[in-house]
């Protein structure tokens, strides 16, 4: 070994990735292996994926250098606090095991970036997770979460939150406090309602909320500029919102109404009957703020919604832009869903607008 290796950065050696996928594996190779044939400090990815190493020992701390670790799908249950002296990890995959709890230093991986421990046994949040200040991409989908504890809000670097196939039943008001994450992803639990909050996710690009309990949305999710994938399929909203609306489409004096008003036509009280004038006169803005157009008693195109089934387009548009002075939000919410992801479909509108809401 090197003595000039020891403690090297990242930065400071050449990346080499060493590959055990798939070898039935069920321990690492022994430390005399590694250190008559391989310099483990040149090592700064290690992939076990596919092995059947049940728990993640001391060993690992031969590896001080590595910057990426793959440990999925090897039905492992516990990992080795020695793991917290690995420095420069920026990325754990350690998804499809049987994890239940992770080392008490494992918040001292002050470099970790990327965390997936989707498809193991975790109850809880473990706090060790709100110390990792430097967190970009959580997954831990398919566990059995049932609660997002508010301390959520301290990791607030967080991009992507991953929490499919879990048992929540509601969100923290805290959520809204992150304030860079840019896809949400909470679909396949019991979620009942979602908080206020979530107007403050300004960076928010797709949010995943299908196959819940959802019966409303908080009308302030309108105000989510960046918004252009929503998934809401398999909730109880969108079997009424398509129940009550899709039978009452906007009138033809509501649609030419519209055109007149948003194409700014010029007319005068000499060329129409008082009544349509004041129908004319009687036009609103829309409640988006970044909507142009105008409604009178149903709907105005104001976001181009897209379901690739093309059966709920009008409903849909007219939940949006329809509110009276009057009008009862929370019977009417937001509605549609589908799991596909913003990359698996062509862009269907402009890019300033909300690309996808989806009915399934």
């Amino acid at each position: 070994m090197d003595e000039e290796d020891v403690g090297a950065t990242s930065s400071e050696i050449e990346p080499f990735e060493l590959n055990l996928s798939h070898r039935f594996l069920e321990e690492l190779p022994e430390e005399g292996f590694l250190l008559n044939n391989l310099n483990p400090l040149k090592i700064t990815c290690l992939s076990l994926l596919g092995n059947q190493i049940s728990v993640l020992p001391d060993s690992i701390s031969l590896f001080k250098n590595l910057v990426e670790l793959d440990v999925s799908s090897n039905g492992l249950v516990a990992i080795s606090p020695r793991i917290s002296e690995l420095k420069n990890l920026s990325n754990i995959v350690a998804k499809n095991n049987n994890i239940e709890e992770l080392p008490k230093d494992f918040g001292l991986l002050c470099r970790l970036e990327n965390l997936n421990l989707s498809g193991n046994k975790f109850h809880s949040f473990v706090p060790q997770i709100f110390e990792l200040a430097n967190l970009r991409a959580l997954y831990l989908g398919g566990n059995m979460i049932n609660r997002i504890p508010p301390q959520i809000q301290s990791l607030k670097k967080l991009e992507i939150l991953y929490l499919g196939g879990n048992r929540l039943k509601g969100i923290p008001a805290e959520m809204g406090y992150l304030q860079k994450l840019r896809a949400l992803n909470l679909c396949n639990n019991m979620i009942e309602s979602l908080p206020f909050t979530l107007k403050w996710l300004s960076s928010l690009h797709s949010l995943s909320l299908h196959n819940n309990k959802l019966t409303t949305l908080p009308i302030q999710i309108v105000r989510l500029k960046n918004l252009e994938s929503l998934s809401l399929r398999d909730n109880p909203l969108v079997v009424r919102f398509v129940k009550d609306m899709v039978f009452d489409p906007p009138s033809l004096l509501e649609l030419t109404a519209r055109y007149i008003k948003n194409h700014n036509m010029k007319y005068t009280v000499n060329d129409l009957p008082p009544t349509l004038v004041r129908y004319l006169d009687s036009a609103r803005s829309c409640v988006n703020p970044r909507c142009k157009g105008v409604y009178f008693d149903s709907s105005v195109r104001c976001v181009k919604f897209v379901d690739f089934c093309g059966k709920y387009r009008v409903p849909l548009e007219q939940f949006l832009c329809s509110p009276h002075e009057n009008y009862r939000w929370e019977e009417y919410s937001f509605s549609s869903g589908s799991g596909v992801s913003s990359d698996e479909e062509d862009e269907l509108v402009p890019r300033d607008k909300m690309r996808k809401v989806l009915l399934g």
